[in-house]
């Protein structure tokens, strides 16, 4: 069977299967913090509804520290204020220099940066030492083939749901988001800047009084470290209706969908998981990409990982082939399939774009080399329900869950259809752009 003539009422019906579904587990479950038990009951019930169509459903546990990933900022801000404030007083009383104190604050700033590179920018578990673990669960629901496994695709989708982001949430008519954290860490980086630059200056001129006016920057720095401290709300979880049950239940329908309209492959088996941890730092999809490395890679069977993040804005439905800040590039080849099941289904205008601030769990099985890419629709601005109490039930976009589960549709009879060894060597819309220059 070919996506054209997949039943449409098939998908409907999906539809509000997942509408009634999303606002059930939100009324039932309530918001769920990573490897909290409103996670996992809420992976629970999703497994029942798995068992009655998968031929195989399982937990696998790791430890996590859910905490770690954004606690860093709390610790960042206060250190930095910290050091400017008593640096200034120290230097008013006389006890040291403005150059030591540009020493001090430089050094601060210093760490402070590469901790926020680790974290957020790289996404390293270079915090959780600090922080007690507690135990999050990976689910995977298996449709094997009528033949023997030759390929294996996987719809992938987190179920966690994230700290409130303050800067979001009371900025819904005039955005706070960019200019606060644009003030925190372009004034983070130019004070470091200027701390460098006033050592060089001691030691080539010491009698200029450029160290002691670059000093009234860092002041700036840490005002904006204050609105830092209070970026990330812990005793607030969003509902994490779009992001990202929308995501959970687009694996889960996928595999429901196929088995509703009686739809085996031959040697494609098709796999949902619904991971844990995303909202903590990508933990539940890093631990899951080195446990079965050896699996999707050296096998012999062709695995590929499409990962669904958020079907909310329509308008902004695209394949996300770069991610985790642009630092991560997914396989060409997958992304390029997806791109064409896409247009398969009817859905000519997805674009190639880039997850430029944050990152999907898609990032953590590129980064292991496993093939993998991202499928999601969410205003970039980031959208007024991103990561704060208005992701609910009654946020739901049913015409852009709709149009998310026919492009997982189109990709996995596509991924059956060519698997990748034939996308790889058709050429791009550039490159058939360029040849056509070329002409």
């Amino acid at each position: 069977m070919k996506f054209a003539d997949f039943p449409q009422a098939v998908i409907d019906e999906n539809v509000d299967y997942t509408v009634k579904e999303i606002t059930n587990v939100i009324k039932k479950y309530g918001p769920r913090e990573s490897g909290n038990s409103n996670c996992l009951a809420a992976q629970k019930h999703v497994k029942k509804e798995l068992d009655t169509f998968c031929d195989e459903t399982r937990f696998e546990s790791y430890k996590m520290s859910p905490k770690a990933f954004l606690q860093w900022t709390k610790f960042v801000s206060c250190a930095i204020i910290v050091a400017v404030v008593t640096c200034a007083i120290l230097v008013y009383l006389q006890i040291i220099s403005f150059f030591l104190a540009q020493c001090i604050v430089g050094g601060v700033i210093c760490v402070s940066l590469f901790i926020t590179v680790m974290e957020f920018l790289l996404y390293k578990q270079f915090m959780d030492v600090l922080y007690k673990n507690v135990e999050g669960h990976n689910l995977l629901g298996v449709r094997k083939p009528r033949g023997e496994v030759k390929r294996r695709i996987i719809i992938s989708g987190h179920i966690d749901s994230a700290y409130e982001w303050r800067h979001i949430y009371y900025s819904k008519k005039v955005p706070l988001m960019g200019p606060l954290m644009g003030a925190t860490i372009g004034g983070a980086v130019i004070s470091f800047l200027l701390a460098v630059a006033a050592i060089i200056i001691h030691f080539a001129a010491p009698s200029s009084r450029l160290p002691e006016y670059f000093y009234f920057f860092h002041y700036f720095t840490a005002l904006a470290m204050v609105t830092l401290f209070y970026f990330i709300d812990f005793k607030t979880i969003s509902p994490g209706a779009n992001d990202n049950l929308t995501g959970t239940y687009a694996a889960v329908t996928a595999l429901r969908m196929l088995d509703m309209a009686g739809v085996d492959f031959e040697n494609t088996e098709v796999c949902a998981m619904i991971t844990d941890g995303e909202e903590a730092g990508l933990r539940g999809c890093k631990q899951w990409a080195k446990d079965h490395y050896d699996e999707y890679v050296n096998s012999g069977v062709e695995t590929a990982v499409l990962c669904v993040d958020t079907l909310t804005d329509l308008e902004y439905l695209n394949v996300y082939n770069r991610d985790m800040t642009g630092t991560v590039k997914h396989n060409p080849q997958f992304s390029q399939l997806v791109m064409d099941a896409a247009k398969e289904a009817g859905h000519d205008d997805l674009k190639f774009a880039n997850v430029f601030f944050g990152s999907s769990d898609a990032a953590a099985f590129t980064q292991a080399g496993i093939t993998a890419t991202c499928l999601a629709a969410m205003d970039p601005a980031p959208a007024d329900y991103y990561h704060n109490r208005r992701d609910s039930y009654d946020r739901l976009v049913p015409e852009a869950i709709k149009t998310g589960f026919e492009v997982v549709l189109a990709t996995i009879f596509r991924f059956d259809e060519v698997g990748l060894t034939d996308v790889s060597e058709k050429p791009t819309e550039k490159e058939e752009k360029e040849e056509k220059t070329e002409e």
